[in-house]
């Protein structure tokens, strides 16, 4: 079961995301994005990536300068086109008590360019903190644990994707200096538990984040996005 962001409903018209819209703006903030296309409609790219309606109104999105006027669709297929067929990164959340970092964490896949995002558990998360990126990403949705190991097994024509777990657990491995697969899952817990027993017990090995202060544990948006980086830094150019 999957549901693709790269799908336009109707409140996803052009510029109206939801982070760039006046209401979510401070009076003296800049406005973000772009106006319309210089020199009128005579001057628009006949490129069919570009949006006419963006190229009319302006871009008022949350994209890089590479994707203005572009359309939904033409970001999502660029983005998977860039993505090394060998070295592919997919996220995975449990999503068992509506946790509010699941839309950051999909923020942060997107960053990274992520070949996917799997929710498992309940298939109703808080978009809020995506800030209108899951649009661009591939969403999945696995009820269970067990649904997402098939599916992690299935991938790649049957030679299966290996799944990490990340938790700060006894027994788990340091993430500094773990050599990560070229294409793996990355599978958190929601804030408060961590990772089910299940999803643990799944996992090819379960990775902690090493801390040196009071706390046991950081803010699980933030341990998704040093987790993400490390493979990133493995894995793709950096330039």
């Amino acid at each position: 079961m999957t549901e693709t962001s790269a799908h336009r409903t109707p409140s996803d018209a052009p510029g109206a995301d939801t982070a760039d819209t006046p209401a979510h703006r401070g009076e003296d903030e800049v406005e973000v994005g772009v106006g319309p296309w210089p020199g009128g409609r005579a001057a628009w790219p006949t490129d069919p990536r570009y949006d006419v309606e963006l190229l009319e109104h302006g871009d008022r999105r949350n994209v890089v300068d590479a994707y203005r006027y572009w359309t939904v669709e033409a970001v999502v297929a660029d983005m998977d086109a860039r993505r090394p067929h060998d070295r592919r990164l997919h996220i995975a959340i449990e999503n068992w008590g509506h946790d509010l970092n699941i839309g950051s964490v999909v923020r942060t896949a997107n960053a990274f360019n992520a070949a996917g995002v799997h929710i498992v558990g309940r298939r109703r998360w808080n978009r809020r903190g995506a800030m209108v990126t899951d649009r661009y990403q591939h969403v999945s949705h696995h009820p269970q644990v067990e649904d997402l190991l098939a599916w992690a097994a299935d991938a790649r024509g049957g030679a299966g994707i290996p799944v990490i777990g990340i938790d700060n657990v006894p027994g788990s491995i340091p993430l500094e200096g773990y050599a990560f697969p070229p294409e793996c899952v990355l599978l958190f817990g929601q804030e408060s538990a961590g990772l089910s027993d299940e999803a643990r017990a799944a996992s090819r090995d379960v990775l902690h984040i090493t801390q040196h202060g009071s706390t046991r544990s950081i803010n699980a948006g933030a341990a998704a996005a040093i987790a993400m980086h490390a493979w990133v830094t493995q894995h793709l150019t950096i330039s």
